[in-house]
């Protein structure tokens, strides 16, 4: 794990922002249409529009946290749907405290 590129990544308000919405995505987001419930995560599109931001900003911001692995992506069809990776930012939040 790389702490410092973690911390790059959460240097961003709208990134820290998908991460919490993305931890209650029953509360934060509409239901899918295609797949029921939220295992797999959240809609690329649903998460642009609550972001507010360009297809191409979204898409950036989704790779890069996917880069550093707080992000585990889903394929259904031609759409990619995101979840939080627990283990992962567990994982760092453990590290922070003992590091810092």
């Amino acid at each position: 794990m790389d702490i410092i590129e973690i911390s790059k990544v959460l240097s961003n308000v709208t990134r820290v922002n998908i991460l919490k919405w993305l931890k209650e995505p029953e509360k934060n987001f509409p239901p899918h249409k295609d797949i029921e419930g939220f295992d797999d995560g959240v809609c690329v599109g649903n998460i642009q529009d609550k972001a507010g931001l360009s297809q191409s900003a979204t898409s950036t911001y989704l790779s890069m946290m996917q880069n550093a692995n707080l992000l585990i992506p889903s394929r259904h069809g031609k759409w990619t749907y995101y979840r939080r990776n627990e283990k992962v930012i567990s994982e760092y939040i453990k590290l922070l405290s003992k590091e810092i």
